[in-house]
């Protein structure tokens, strides 16, 4: 019994690892690699065109509010920010269609500055980490945390049951012996 919940929790914890790594290719597909092409573009209506996808994604999956942080809120973790703050762009964008080449410049190093920020290794999307997985953050927390601590418990249960069945065939070849 104790063996097969042991296995159970060496699943559990190989799925949550799977799932966090799915979920962060498909937040890439589908939204940080359309914010940072749209950092990129050279128009506005390529740039309009990329925001619209990232903000389509946005508004499906319902990470227009929360956070993304599990004990405590802090504000670079606020969806809602985050995301009135790209329906801005989105709007300064619009408005700029028709202006003239100096402004759309302007616009698009404002968008630029909105989306990107800057660190040791370069430029980088900004976005509330822990997006992947939201809302389900607390959930993969606590059953990632679960089968980390009875990992160990699991493979010493393993362990034990490996040392009794080795004593086991020893007392068995000395009694076939007698």
């Amino acid at each position: 019994m104790k063996k097969t919940i042991g296995y159970l929790l060496l699943l559990l914890f190989v799925s949550l690892i799977v799932f966090k790594i799915y979920s962060s290719i498909i937040i890439k597909q589908q939204l940080t690699g359309h914010l940072k092409r749209a950092a990129d573009a050279n128009s506005i209506e390529l740039a309009l065109q990329e925001l619209n996808t990232s903000l389509d994604f946005i508004e499906k999956n319902n990470l227009t509010t929360g956070y993304t942080s599990i004990i405590y809120q802090t504000p670079d973790e606020d969806l809602e920010f985050w995301y009135k703050n790209l329906k801005a762009s989105k709007y300064e964008l619009e408005k700029s269609v028709n202006s003239t080449s100096l402004e759309k410049t302007n616009v698009l190093l404002k968008l630029r500055e909105t989306l990107l920020d800057e660190g040791k290794k370069g430029s980088y999307i900004t976005y509330p980490e822990g997006i992947s997985i939201f809302p389900n953050n607390k959930l993969i927390v606590i059953l990632f945390l679960i089968s980390i601590l009875f990992i160990p418990l699991f493979f010493n249960e393993l362990i034990k049951y490996d040392q009794e069945q080795k004593r086991l065939k020893k007392e068995k070849k000395l009694k076939v012996k007698e």
